[in-house]
């Protein structure tokens, strides 16, 4: 007995939405329109208004320039979707590409400032018990 391998029919990938809106909306949306459908963090933030920095980096980004930033606390907008930032970590710019998905976050939460630690063996300085290591 032969089993055939069925033909799979290609995943079809769903169209991004948030919160119920199409990306191509929320392109076409005001700013104040976005205001209320982010979360409250984001909401209080710009009800506050924007920086000159963040309007300046903004119309950088419109203008389809390349950006490097230390601006971590920029809410991501509809129309920054698609471009590549680079924000300071503190040490270094971190640069990535802005997917639909991270609309609503801030930029310094995809530029981590710490780094994972990885524990090497004892050495020098360690308590007694743990100091030996065999060398072979």
């Amino acid at each position: 007995m032969v089993k055939r391998k069925k033909a799979e029919a290609p995943r079809r990938r769903e169209e991004f939405t948030y919160k119920g809106y199409a990306i191509e909306k929320l392109r076409e949306m005001e700013l104040e329109e976005i205001t209320n459908i982010l979360p409250a963090r984001q909401r209080r933030a710009l009800k506050r208004g924007l920086s000159e920095d963040k309007k300046q980096l903004l119309q950088q980004i419109k203008d389809g320039k390349q950006v490097r930033t230390h601006l971590r606390d920029l809410i991501i907008f509809p129309e920054m979707v698609g471009t590549i930032i680079a924000v300071h970590d503190g040490k270094s710019f971190n640069q990535f590409e802005i997917m639909p998905e991270m609309i609503g976050h801030y930029l310094g939460e995809f530029a981590l400032t710490r780094k994972r630690v990885s524990h090497g063996g004892p050495g020098v300085g360690a308590t007694r018990s743990s100091k030996y290591v065999p060398l072979k």
